[in-house]
């Protein structure tokens, strides 16, 4: 945040485990963490399965919450069968996940629940994808992650019976149209919405921002926008993002806490070797004892590799790279001679 971050990913392969080794857990983390996040600057969650989320429900539905936290979670279900997630060898069955996804949409009104799903693993009847299907329709979660099973050699999934490749492509085509039947965010059309700044879109036209329950909202590429917390009217709404007018006599807030690092910029220097660097001074911890020693950024200089220096460097290199070259090729055709 003292390098102008206004936005945290906190991330893992499973977020809800952090912990459980080493005699904390996830809620204690996150608690710590908000209470340095400034104002106007967010967290976002990553990816929890459902068996350790489950142990800190009432603690995670006041975390997301919170105004610094985004209302969002990534909670893979994978499939809607026990005896699909069982095959998987998934600790935790449907009923867990439901449990989990009810529990926060009702403590925390709004969340945004995304969700992953497999079609087509090996045993997978079509009774199982039905249940699938019928998951979809009930939840709509507006951002899925649909994947066609492949079979990875070596793996015990490798080795069962597979479904056939027909199946699976018309497995994934079937819930591909499910998701794409339904737009998530038509009713909130009309709606004033807070929203963080934070990249440009791909197709460049735009800047990204997100609303408090992590939802993409396209705004006016304005750089007095870019990294600020603004107020929108949301006048359209697409299948996996909305648009929105920044409000003409809300208040920009400024998320971060100093100006954001320029381009090229390196992160994670202390504020002691900024200030050295722009005092013409270098600092160095010795190796033995963490006493700073202080030394001329001119002699630095003379320690850069040729190449760093200038043209005269880069000729040198050249030449040296070319007669190393040449010794290994004369090396290597000495020994295929030989043999």
């Amino acid at each position: 945040f003292t390098e102008g971050v206004c936005e945290i990913w906190l991330t893992s392969e499973d977020t809800g485990a952090y912990g459980r080794d080493i005699g904390t857990d996830l809620p204690t983390l996150l608690w710590k963490l908000v209470e340095v996040i400034p104002e106007g600057a967010m967290l976002r969650l990553g990816m929890t399965n459902p068996p350790y989320i489950l142990e800190h429900l009432e603690e995670m539905a006041k975390i997301l919450s919170h105004p610094r936290v985004y209302a969002f979670l990534h909670i893979p279900v994978q499939s809607a069968s026990d005896s699909v997630l069982m095959d998987m060898k998934r600790e935790y069955c449907v009923a867990d996940f439901k449990q989990v996804v009810d529990f926060l949409k009702e403590k925390v009104p709004g969340i945004t629940i995304a969700t992953d799903i497999i079609c087509g693993f090996p045993g997978e009847t079509d009774e199982d994808f039905q249940e699938t299907m019928k998951l979809v329709e009930l939840y709509r979660f507006p951002s899925l992650f649909i994947n066609q099973f492949y079979p990875r050699p070596g793996t015990p999934a490798a080795k069962m019976p597979q479904v056939p490749a027909a199946v699976k492509k018309q497995r994934t085509k079937d819930l591909s149209q499910l998701f794409h039947s339904y737009n998530p965010y038509d009713h909130k059309v009309g709606e004033r919405q807070r929203v963080l700044v934070t990249e440009e879109s791909f197709d460049s036209n735009y800047y990204v921002a997100h609303n408090p329950f992590y939802e993409q909202v396209l705004v006016p590429k304005d750089p007095l926008l870019m990294g600020k917390m603004v107020e929108v009217n949301i006048y359209e709404a697409g299948k996996h993002f909305m648009k929105g007018q920044p409000v003409s006599d809300a208040r920009v807030h400024t998320a971060s806490i100093s100006r954001p690092l320029a381009k090229g910029e390196v992160s994670g220097l202390t504020e002691d070797f900024r200030r050295s660097a722009q005092n013409g001074t270098n600092w160095k911890a010795q190796p033995s004892a963490e006493i700073p020693v202080k030394t001329r950024l001119s002699s630095w200089m003379a320690l850069q590799l040729p190449w760093q220096q200038g043209g005269g460097g880069l000729k040198i290199l050249s030449v040296s790279l070319a007669l190393l070259a040449a010794l290994v090729m004369f090396y290597y055709g000495g020994m295929k001679t030989e043999l």
